[in-house]
């Protein structure tokens, strides 16, 4: 009775989360990503771009690029438009245009088994060969595998001008020029210094520095571990030491086309048992 009373407030009070009920409106913007593949980074360096006079933090990245699941109704209804929205979710219709940000697998698996143990959802003495049995199988999060995830963005909107597609190493490599990139796309007009700037208060120091402040003030972080970090490496390449041989082996057996479409050089000859997207013609012409 007192759980739907409370609800009832929030309701009524625009305090309650929107998740898949959110309203949609025709210039939204999504930045979507499967999980750990940099969305948070790149959330900062828009807000940062967008509202240079208020600098993102944990505690406000929420109000200023809101996710459903997290920032309230209310919030969003005073959000000034265009908003640019957090997502994880798979193709959705909805979505007017979309920033997708892929990574490397081999890297996801990698900053997720990290993530799931600073959340507490495992062990340190969890081995990280059955994290990877469930990571490939889809069991680590609610927005599917990898591959189904990317591949039902790239298969209905690849190629389409509301479509960005953005890689994470690329991100990490020329971070200035991927903004610039997004701010074309968003048709916004930003000089090299408000990109430098941006790209500055979003740095991996200055990530990190925020976060040991404000570790619980933010969902991401709130409750977790304190002596492991949110914000780790921040860089691409870290499977070819944490990852056995054999875990690399599955993952490229599983989504060696779809690596290879993106770009991503395969180190094993195993043969792939996932569909070949590009065989089914499903994707366009490898990178």
């Amino acid at each position: 009775m007192k759980r739907h009373l409370v609800s009832g407030v929030k309701k009524a009070f625009g305090l309650n989360y929107p998740g898949r009920t959110l309203v949609i409106l025709p210039d939204d913007v999504f930045l979507a990503s499967f999980p750990k593949s940099g969305n948070t980074w790149s959330r900062f360096l828009l807000a940062n771009l967008l509202y240079p006079k208020q600098p993102a933090t944990f505690a406000n990245i929420h109000r200023l690029i809101p996710e459903p699941a997290s920032t309230t109704k209310r919030d969003f209804s005073r959000m000034p438009r265009p908003r640019i929205i957090k997502s994880h979710e798979c193709f959705d219709p909805r979505y007017p245009r979309v920033i997708y940000i892929v990574r490397d697998p081999r890297d996801v698996a990698v900053s997720q088994y990290h993530y799931h143990r600073k959340l507490k959802k495992i062990g340190d003495d969890s081995p990280i060969e059955t994290f990877v049995t469930r990571f490939l199988a889809g069991e680590t999060c609610p927005h599917g595998s990898w591959g189904e995830n990317v591949v039902t963005w790239l298969a209905t909107r690849e190629g389409d001008p509301r479509f960005l597609l953005l890689r994470y190493e690329d991100m990490v490599a020329d971070t200035a020029g991927e903004l610039t990139r997004i701010a074309g796309f968003l048709g916004i007009s930003a000089g090299a210094e408000q990109i430098a700037l941006a790209v500055e208060r979003s740095s991996v120091a200055q990530m990190r520095k925020l976060e040991q402040s404000q570790t619980d003030d933010c969902s991401l972080t709130k409750g977790s571990r304190k002596d492991l970090s949110f914000v780790r490496a921040a860089s691409s390449g870290g499977w070819r030491s944490e990852l056995p041989e054999s875990l690399v082996a599955r993952i490229e057996a599983a989504w060696g086309p779809l690596m290879r479409h993106l770009g991503y050089e395969l180190t094993s000859q195993v043969r792939s048992e996932a569909r070949d997207y590009e065989v089914l013609g499903i994707l366009s012409t490898p990178r």
